[in-house]
C-alpha cells in the first residue's frame, strides 16, 4: 500500500505578507520544482500543502527554516467533467470514509483531472478506490508529472 502514496510536505507559515513568496523562491533555488498546491489560513497562521518533484530534498532544504510535516496521500485520476469529482465523492460516502482534505489539478492528459486526497485511514480509502476501480496514481508519476 505505501508504494501507492504521495508524499506531502505540509508548511506552516506565518500569517505575514512575503511568507509564502519566501517558502516557494527557497524551493525555487533549490530546483525543487511544485506539482500541486493549496494554501489554508487562519488569522494567525497559513498551511501551505505541497507536493514537489522531490520530497525528501525539499523536506530538507525547508525544514532548515520552517516547520515542515510530511504526510502521505492519495492521488487519484479522474475524468474532467461535470459530475467527476462527485461520482469519486460518492464512492468514499458509500465506503462510509471521512476526507479530511482534498485537492485537485488538472495535467496533460485530455480530460483527465489528478485528485489528492487525506483521510485519517488511507489503507481503508485505498481499498475502497481499487474496489470501485478508481484509478490511483502511483507517487513517480505524480512527482514527474
Amino acid at each position: 500500500m505505501n508504494n501507492m502514496k504521495v508524499k506531502q510536505l505540509s508548511i506552516f507559515l506565518q500569517n505575514k505578507k512575503g511568507s509564502l513568496y519566501d517558502v516557494l523562491e527557497t524551493l525555487s533555488e533549490h530546483d525543487v520544482n511544485i506539482r500541486a498546491l493549496s494554501l489554508a489560513d487562519t488569522s494567525d497562521f497559513g498551511i501551505l500543502r505541497v507536493v514537489v518533484d522531490n520530497p525528501q530534498k525539499g523536506e530538507k532544504i525547508l525544514e532548515e527554516n520552517y516547520l515542515v510535516k510530511t504526510t502521505d496521500i492519495v492521488a487519484i485520476e479522474m475524468t474532467d467533467s461535470p459530475g467527476g469529482l462527485s461520482s469519486v465523492l460518492k464512492t468514499i460516502k458509500e465506503n462510509n470514509l471521512d476526507l479530511e482534505y482534498l485537492y485537485a489539478f488538472t495535467h496533460d492528459k485530455k480530460d483527465k483531472a489528478i485528485l489528492l486526497l487525506h483521510t485519517d485511514n488511507l489503507n481503508a480509502l485505498i481499498d475502497a478506490l481499487i474496489k470501485n476501480e478508481i484509478v490511483i496514481v502511483p507517487p513517480e508519476e505524480v512527482y514527474n508529472l
